[in-house]
This record gives structure tokens, sequence and C-alpha cells, in this order.
């Protein structure tokens, strides 16, 4: 019976996907119906979206540090733009203030904090600008509630800079292109603890790469303990064979309550991207090896991860990266890539 009903799922996917789904690519409302009434591929990750943009705007009756962020990230833009506008930011320094407050207010210790950051560029913002009603509002606000507190808005430091060429560390192109082809999907570890503070040095480096608006819309599970581990490397494809050869595991993970509209949704997979592969070639640097593991939307290993990570119903998994020391008795793939002219298309 279980063999029956198989070939009929089978039989019924192939004649979905194959046949009818041709006459649904006449229009996006068309396409938008198709998967709607036939398909869930799509399922878990619109009601990621949603729930995401729900939480945000929860969180924004109150205070959202992802506003904060974001908006903070336009001042700078702002200030730093030439030639820099006499008044801006008028549409948005209110809500600004609004998510600054509670979380100034509720601090013990401002310093080496994003906090302060924004604290920083806020005192800068206000010392520039020109005059202007809602500016001006907020102006007096801003500066009776850090006077409040007693601190020194004169101190800012965390703002936009000249970068200081003569303290560019010296890294040839040629030793950056050693590194990148050094690198290799390392699937064959040593049997030795991996340290959290080489981690830690990596994750580090993984978070100067950019980020729209700065907001950095990811976290890192790191999965060492044995029977969690255990369990978390049988949950992905393509790891079959060496899974049981893994002595760390990372699971990067995309907040989308970090957005508050649908079209920054694939947003977490690009600022994560990003992070991951600076992330990689920092491990490298400290005598540490990766594997970057694919994780394909599938509905099945998507709940299985879910729980076993407690994850949110606004999180997703974007990749898994095996770490550990490499095994020099190990073989890497070879690899080879696309040539240049397959690649850029100069226009």
């Amino acid at each position: 019976m279980k063999s029956l009903l198989r070939k009929i799922k089978v039989k019924r996917s192939i004649f979905v996907n194959v046949y009818m789904s041709r006459y649904f690519i006449g229009s996006p409302w068309i396409g938008s119906f198709f998967y709607a009434v036939f398909s869930a591929k799509f399922r878990r990750e619109n009601y990621a979206v949603l729930n995401g943009k729900i939480e945000h705007l929860k969180n924004s009756k109150k205070a959202n540090i992802y506003t904060l962020i974001r908006n903070t990230h336009r001042l700078e833009k702002g200030l730093l733009m030439r030639p820099r506008r006499d008044v801006f930011a008028a549409d948005y320094i209110k809500e600004t203030v609004d998510n600054f407050e509670p979380f100034y207010l509720s601090a013990t210790n401002i310093e080496e904090t994003q906090l302060q950051w924004s604290f920083d560029v806020l005192s800068e913002y206000f010392s520039v600008a020109g005059n202007h009603s809602i500016i001006d509002k907020q102006r007096d606000r801003f500066r009776e509630l850090v006077g409040n507190k007693e601190v020194d808005i004169t101190k800012c430091k965390l703002i936009p800079y000249h970068r200081q060429f003569e303290n560019k560390p010296i890294i040839s192109y040629e030793d950056f292109y050693k590194l990148t082809k050094y690198r290799r999907s390392v699937r064959w570890f040593l049997d030795k603890k991996v340290p959290h503070e080489l981690v830690e040095k990596a994750v580090l480096a993984a978070l100067q790469s950019p980020s729209a608006c700065n907001r950095q819309p990811f976290e890192y599970f790191i999965i060492e303990k044995p029977d969690l581990l255990k369990e978390v490397v049988n949950i992905p494809m393509g790891i079959k064979g060496y899974q049981d050869n893994i002595p760390m595991l990372v699971v990067a993970v995309g907040n989308l309550d970090a957005y508050f509209d649908e079209r920054d949704r694939h947003v977490i997979y690009i600022d994560a991207s990003l992070a991951n592969m600076a992330f990689m070639l920092a491990l490298e640097t400290l005598g540490l090896s990766s594997c970057s593991i694919n994780w394909p939307d599938i509905e099945q290993l998507e709940k299985k991860m879910e729980k076993v990570l407690s994850l949110k119903k606004y999180q997703r998994p974007v990749m898994l990266m095996a770490v550990g020391y490499p095994d020099p008795e190990g073989l890497v793939a070879f690899s080879e890539k696309k040539n240049l002219k397959d690649i850029i298309k100069y226009r």
C-alpha cells in the first residue's frame, strides 16, 4: 500500500511540475495562483516572512534595534555625502530618537556597543544639521535625554571618517589569491577540539563584511556537543559519508524580523553569505578549515532543523559549515572554476 501511494505521489508531482506548470507562466499573478493551489514550495518562506514582518512591527511599538541600526546607518550616509545637505533625515529622525531612547535609558554602559555608535552618530548629526522644525525638536529632546545621564556629547568617535591609508595592511593581491586558491572544502578533519577563541576570531572577521543598512540579520549556531552534533549532521543532504568526521558544525541562521517589508526577504541570504565567505577565509589563517554545506528549501528537513535548534517561526537556516583542523592525509576536490570570459560581461 505504501509503495502504491508513493508511486501515486510521484506521478502527481511529475504531472503538476512538468505538464501543468507550463500553463501558469503567463503573468506573475497566474504564477502565484499556481503556487498557492498546486505547490507548497514557497509556503514556508511565505510563512516565515510574514512572521518576521509581524515580529518587527510588534517590536516597533516599544523599541526596535533593527530600526535603530538601519536609521543610524542612514544618518551616516547623510553625514558623508558630498556635498552634504544642510537639512536631511527630517522624515525619520523622530523614529530614530524614539528607538534610541529606551535602549539608552536601560543601558548601564554604552561603550563598545552599537548603542555607542548610534549615540555618536546622533550627536554628530545634531551638531551639524541645519534648522528645521522637526530636527530642532528632536535635537532638544536628544540633548535633554543625554544630559540627564551626564554623558559628554563632544566625544564622538564612531562616526564617518577618512580612512588612514598608512594603516592599510600589507597584503598583496598575489597573497590573497593564494589564500582563495588554498581554501578548499575540507571533509576530513583531525579528531581535535576546535578552540572557541579561534571560532570567535573568525566570526569577528566575518562581522566586518558589508550588510544592508548594517543590520547583520543572521546568527551562528555553533554545534559541538556530541549528542546534538550527531543529530544535526544527519539532517542536511550532501554530507553523507563524512558526517561522523565533523568535530564542529556551524549553522548560519537568518532573522526575518529584521525587516518591515517583504521586499527585503532575500537579504538574509545575501548578508549571511557575504559574512560566511569571510568567516571561511579567516578560518584558514587560523589553521582551521571548513566545508560549506548547501541547505535546500525542503520542508521535511526544515521542520527537523527548526525543532532541533528551537528556531523561531521567522528564522531560516541559510547554510551550514563543517569546521575543524584539516587532516593532512585527506583529499580535497580540485573543483576547477569557470573561465573569466564565462563570468564577466562588460557592457
